[in-house]
């Protein structure tokens, strides 16, 4: 294999290129970025970053020097515009084509828009720029999307003395996700803090003075953050032949077509701990994903190795510190197994079938909820682990 491309210089990118590396790979070696910048962090950008805590220099991944060291063939601000499978090219938007012995896709997603001109989106460096700019005491910003980023940016927003509003359409907060009585503890924790929560509410459109909901109403704003989900980068897939769905569908070592394998954001594949295929939008995810595709990629493959991770992540709002393991959508009961929901200070277990899925803590020491990705790990049966028969 004499020529490799990664498409997608952020985390999952830069730790695929990496990894090739250093399993030994010493032919060319591109990564292609669609920005500008050197591979950078994302997570910071709706915290420290927005909130003018750090400065764009801790954000970068990596050294100039360490990017110099991989030898990298480094294409930036040159998005990816089509993929010739057959041949083994992938177009450039500047109208160049890279050939590729071996490739590994990690582009990412987009923000999804509401109808409307005006409001933010957070997902790039420039986006949370734009937003820090405006965040003034007394200004009155809109976050449409109670979801983990926009309930981020309400609290950066709200310390640095913004009047918030924040608006779901479920009646619940991240109900789906975590269940609803984690969900209310999440949500008062704003409402505490005179951020006005409004929920069962859905925007329509943004506005010259804010945002319009479905029954008409406008709710008025200087600044509005549009939150409401994200978009997988494959577009520019149409017309390879691989298989897009809510991302790049891939078995379980990461493979999408021969030679070509996914990582990050944008890929969608099967899970064997969990048995179902999935699509994890985590910083922990994305590195740990791009690793596991170039170690497959180089492998022979009777050598590779399933790619069956306990995924992580992590939110930190106001005083509080939420950590999760595990695949907690689609759980049949939640029960809080240490601590207490009122003193939101607890560790909560979640149950798919008979067995343990996922846990979440909020304020509590990280070895409290490490015992529980042990279990999740295992298989570990929800009588055994809880106590409590399925």
């Amino acid at each position: 294999m004499n020529r490799i491309v990664v498409v997608g210089a952020s985390a999952a990118g830069l730790a695929a290129a990496e990894t090739l590396r250093r399993e030994g790979y010493d032919g060319t070696l591109t990564l292609v970025g669609d920005e500008p910048h050197l591979p950078y962090d994302r997570p910071p950008l709706s915290k420290q970053f927005l909130a003018a805590e750090w400065d764009e220099d801790r954000l970068w991944l990596r050294r100039t020097e360490d990017l110099t060291a991989l030898g990298l063939d480094l294409r930036l601000g040159a998005a990816a515009s089509g993929l010739d499978v057959a041949g083994r090219r992938v177009r450039l938007a500047d109208g160049s084509e890279v050939p590729y012995d071996g490739l590994v896709l990690a582009t990412g997603v987009r923000p999804r828009r509401l109808p409307g001109e005006g409001a933010h989106v957070l997902r790039t460096l420039e986006d949370a720029l734009t937003l820090r700019e405006r965040l003034e005491p007394g200004r009155h910003l809109v976050v449409v999307g109670a979801g983990f980023l926009g309930a981020e940016a309400a609290a950066v927003a709200w310390r640095l003395g913004a009047r918030v509003t924040l608006l779901e359409p479920a009646a619940v907060p991240l109900a789906h996700a975590v269940g609803e009585d984690v969900g209310r503890v999440l949500s008062e924790a704003h409402r505490d803090r005179g951020v006005n929560l409004r929920c069962g509410v859905s925007v329509t459109e943004v506005t010259e003075d804010g945002v319009r909901l479905a029954d008409g109403e406008v709710v008025e704003a200087d600044e509005v953050l549009v939150a409401v989900g994200s978009v997988p980068n494959t577009d520019w897939l149409a017309g390879s032949g691989l298989m897009t769905g809510d991302g790049v569908v891939c078995d379980e070592y990461l493979e999408a077509a021969r030679g070509v394998y996914a990582a990050g954001d944008v890929a969608r594949w099967y899970n064997p701990l969990f048995g179902t295929a999935m699509r994890i939008e985590h910083r922990t995810n994305a590195a740990e994903q791009g690793m596991a595709a170039a170690r497959n990629l180089l492998a022979a493959p009777e050598a590779r190795k399933p790619f069956a991770p306990v995924p992580y992540f992590w939110s930190d709002q106001y005083d509080m510190k939420i950590q999760a393991y595990g695949f907690l959508r689609g759980h049949d009961e939640v029960a809080v197994v240490e601590g207490a929901l009122a003193e939101r200070r607890f560790v909560a277990a979640y149950r798919a079938g008979d067995r343990v899925s996922g846990a979440l803590a909020v304020g509590m020491p990280p070895k409290a909820i490490r015992l529980w990705r042990q279990a999740i790990a295992a298989g570990a049966a929800w009588g055994e682990s809880v106590g409590v028969p399925a």
